[in-house]
């Protein structure tokens, strides 16, 4: 059976570096997918993940246990790395052709409408607030429940829900307005 979260982070917080090691082993994914999804590039979100941990390491004795999962702590901790990121770097909202086009043959004219499918879905993102952004990636991308939102989030369900639909709508919206996608 894995170590509990509070175990290891009473041992973290100790100097165990073994501690640091399975909490890193086992948040890395889900800071990395929530990072992935926001800046859509492999090596940013790397990068930033990495910032998230060393902040982690960093700042593990100001952690007090209040109920929370400590994978909503990464998330502040996320929050505010991926601020200081769109602060300091001027974001282009273009996206580099995908390296992988010529490598795996894959019929150019599917790639560019995929492409162009995604790109449309990554602008309309950036119209939802951080929040409703968290929502559907945690929902969609990472497939939580709504219960695992609200604990991570600090909302109840019944927020939760109401900000997947505003969410959902103002996507459908942002979508038809650029006419990313036939009907």
């Amino acid at each position: 059976m894995p170590q509990s979260d509070k175990t290891l982070i009473q041992q973290a917080q100790a100097g165990n570096r073994t501690a640091f090691a399975r909490l890193y082993e086992r948040y890395y994914q889900p800071v990395y997918t929530r990072i992935y999804y926001r800046v859509v590039d492999q090596a940013t979100a790397e990068d930033l993940t990495a910032k998230v941990f060393v902040q982690m390491v960093e700042k593990i004795d100001r952690f007090h246990d209040r109920g929370h999962p400590f994978l909503a702590w990464l998330h502040t901790i996320t929050r505010h790395i991926l601020v200081d990121y769109y602060r300091l770097v001027e974001h282009d909202a273009q996206v580099p052709l995908d390296e992988q086009l010529t490598s795996t043959g894959d019929n150019p004219v599917s790639f560019t409408e995929l492409r162009l499918a995604t790109d449309c879905l990554e602008r309309a993102m950036h119209q939802l607030t951080d929040i409703q952004q968290e929502v559907i990636i945690g929902k969609f991308m990472e497939e939580r429940t709504n219960s695992e939102l609200a604990a991570l989030l600090g909302k109840n369900e019944g927020s939760i829900k109401s900000l997947q639909h505003r969410a959902l709508d103002t996507l459908r919206r942002m979508i038809m307005k650029e006419g990313c996608y036939e009907a």
